[in-house]
């Protein structure tokens, strides 16, 4: 007989997504934060648990062949699938779920916050005064009511960000090969036909596309030497996305007057990484979703997600990232979608 067992790779859930998942009758059992593959598949083969929830930790091939044949549905705390292989889990039949737009207001906040912590060199004046200098006289800022921001990925994030941006007098240009034109109209974002489009019309680039193979390290240092110099980038999407290195010889340079990041390369990042040595650089531990509100919306999708797909219900199309690679997506997919 199956278990009802749901594992949880990190943290815990939001309290009211615990109680739904106890009050159907299931367990969930968290892992420790950032814990490895062998760790995850250990646990997977001694709970037989039915469903993930995948905050933390890669769940490769290997690790999902740990979890068969009890493992049914994995469900992405969130949308960022790239610790997930979703190839593997569609060959072994085993729908991705994700939690789209669920967090995209919490995230969205926070791009901006990173955007005018950076521009306006919020924690480097803090610490000056602080320290007991006065650095008014000399001292010029940056006006950002009508610069140009790109948007990298016109998702339900880029979405919720560009509504915010508007507000405050910005231009806003987006590259995303895949969204309709109704959106970037809908959100009054001039629509760029290239990367290079978008890169040279950015005083602010803010990044919102998933990591694949085609996007890791897209912002390199040919592709930053494209923005206006001066310019900054905000990135609340994921660390790959930005070749490191590169970023930090821009800042160096003065190409770069600044960044915004949430998110690093590998996480978390080393006690000497050099964006920690760079007070242009604005950093925070990858907390962008991480409010209450938000928080609360994604347990409760995810939950609710791997429910549905254990007791044989279907899911919204748009719900599961690898349908169109599972072997019977009408299995998991709702008629009509």
């Amino acid at each position: 007989m199956a278990t009802k067992n749901i594992l949880v790779t990190g943290p815990g859930l939001a309290p009211s997504a615990t109680k739904f998942l106890e009050e159907k009758g299931y367990t969930p059992i968290h892992t420790p934060p950032y814990a490895d593959s062998d760790t995850i598949a250990s646990l997977l083969r001694e709970t037989q648990a039915v469903g993930v929830i995948s905050r933390m930790g890669r769940l490769d091939a290997e690790t999902l062949d740990a979890g068969l044949p009890h493992l049914k549905v994995i469900a992405k705390h969130g949308v960022g699938v790239d610790n997930i292989d979703i190839d593997a889990a569609a060959k072994r039949n085993i729908p991705v779920v994700v939690a789209t737009g669920a967090n995209a207001v919490s995230v969205a906040e926070h791009a901006i916050a990173l955007m005018f912590s950076a521009v306006k060199r919020v924690l480097p004046l803090d610490e000056s005064l602080r320290a007991g200098r006065w650095e008014k006289p000399g001292f010029s800022g940056v006006e950002l009511a009508g610069k140009n921001m790109g948007l990298f990925g016109m998702g339900a994030i880029a979405q919720a960000t560009a509504k915010m941006a508007k507000a405050f007098g910005l231009n806003l240009f987006g590259y995303d090969p895949y969204a309709s034109d109704e959106v970037f109209a809908e959100y009054g974002v001039t629509r760029c036909d290239s990367i290079e489009e978008m890169l040279v019309n950015s005083n602010v680039l803010s990044l919102h596309c998933p990591l694949t193979d085609q996007t890791r390290e897209i912002i390199n240092a040919e592709n930053i030497a494209r923005m206006p110099k001066g310019s900054y980038i905000v990135n609340t999407a994921r660390g790959g996305l930005i070749d490191e290195n590169a970023l930090v010889a821009a800042i160096q340079s003065g190409h770069l007057a600044g960044a915004g990041l949430d998110t690093f390369a590998v996480e978390p990042p080393s006690a000497d990484h050099p964006f920690l040595k760079e007070d242009a650089i604005v950093v925070t531990p990858h907390i962008g979703g991480v409010t209450t509100e938000g928080s609360t919306r994604v347990s409760e999708d995810a939950v609710a997600g791997v429910v549905a797909i254990v007791e044989g219900d279907r899911l919204p199309a748009h719900r599961i990232i690898n349908r169109k690679l599972l072997a019977d997506p009408a299995q998991f997919v709702q008629q009509g979608e």
